[in-house]
């Protein structure tokens, strides 16, 4: 045991306290494998216990997230786009990096940078080291770009896993497959996200092309958008946004929330202006708003949709603004967006985007 100035690293295999039951609401104990340090405090009788952790013993009121996405080491992408607005919003964040790229830029969202790749194996042994700790407990798993079928199929026994722990987990699906009708990820993913995730999502965040590929039907109208909405809703999922929809070059979000399976969903749109540029990371981003906001307006998925949409909006009017300040041209390249510059936006967003509801 290595001691300094009052704290120090013991390892667990020297060590026979454990961490309370008390302190652990809804578990009975807390392991660490050998393998595991913890550190240290001293108190003031110069006894040694391990702390707590924190987000287990003294959980958020809105929830701990498990998020597993692609990651990028420069600009905002994935994880990096949809764990700190979670956090702004006052979640527990815990990232797993399917993909890590060096940088992102430019069409389409991902394409191949270098990078290092997570396979379904090494997916499984992060969980496994997560449960033999007893630190699996998660309220919502948020899941986004995947890049392999193997990957994606153990993302499914994932949710199966955090579910026998938690029934209660919310899982909020963005099917990162593709937009303006070019897939990003092998054709077999799309049968998979059609047959065996669809039906296990708690909430389904597709653009219109990666609707359109889980209902086989174009979307050309705002009826077959709802439409596609009920589809949707009778795979799986009780809460569908299709989060950009373009109709007769009007973009919409349109959102479906169906409170009782056999019930009528409660639908409704938001009109969305357009840009006159593209960003990276904004259906990340949106998603991540989307889980934040309607878990806190569980009921209105309308209010929550007003608030994610007016949060996106009001940040991408920024990141235009600063890059024609530098002198830009916003339309040359992808720009990366100003996440971090646009915190009050996203904590307390001045609601200019209403949702209209379908009578």
């Amino acid at each position: 045991m290595n001691v300094d100035g009052g704290v120090g690293w013991l390892s667990v295999e020297h060590c026979s306290m454990l961490l309370k039951p008390s302190l652990l609401s809804h578990q009975s104990n807390f392991r660490f494998s050998r393998e595991t340090r913890i550190f240290w405090a001293r108190n003031s009788t110069n006894s040694y216990m391990a702390p707590p952790i924190l987000s287990l013993a003294l959980p958020s009121d809105t929830g701990r997230v498990l998020s597993i996405q692609s990651h990028t080491v420069q600009g905002y992408v994935g994880n990096k786009s949809a764990v700190f607005p979670l956090q702004l919003l006052g979640y527990d964040v815990d990232p797993i990096n399917s993909v890590q790229f060096s940088n992102h830029t430019g069409k389409p969202r991902y394409p191949t940078f270098k990078g290092q790749v997570l396979n379904g194996q090494e997916l499984w042994e992060l969980i496994e080291g997560l449960e033999g700790n007893e630190l699996l407990f998660y309220t919502h798993l948020l899941t986004g770009y995947i890049g392999s079928e193997s990957f994606l199929n153990t993302v499914l026994q994932v949710v199966n896993k955090l579910r026998s722990i938690n029934p209660e987990l919310i899982y909020v699906c963005d099917p990162v497959m593709g937009d303006e009708g070019k897939l990003y990820v092998p054709q077999e993913l799309v049968s998979v996200y059609r047959e065996k995730v669809v039906p296990v999502a708690s909430m389904l965040t597709p653009n219109q092309f990666e609707a359109e590929l889980l209902t086989g039907f174009r979307i050309q109208s705002e009826a077959q958008g709802r439409e596609a909405c009920r589809l949707l809703h009778a795979a799986g999922p009780s809460k569908v946004i299709i989060t950009s929809i373009n109709i007769d070059g009007n973009l919409l979000l349109i959102g479906s929330h169906q409170k009782e399976k056999g019930e009528p969903p409660r639908q409704f749109k938001i009109v969305i202006p357009k840009i006159p540029a593209y960003f990276t990371g904004t259906g990340d981003l949106m998603t991540a708003l989307l889980l934040g906001w309607s878990n806190k307006y569980r009921d209105n998925l309308e209010i929550a949709a007003e608030l994610a949409v007016s949060s996106l909006q009001a940040l991408l009017h920024r990141t235009l603004s600063d890059y024609k300040n530098a002198g830009h041209d916003s339309q040359s390249t992808s720009l990366e967006i100003r996440l971090i510059q646009s915190q009050d936006d996203i904590r307390n967003p001045e609601v200019n985007f209403k949702a209209e509801i379908y009578s």
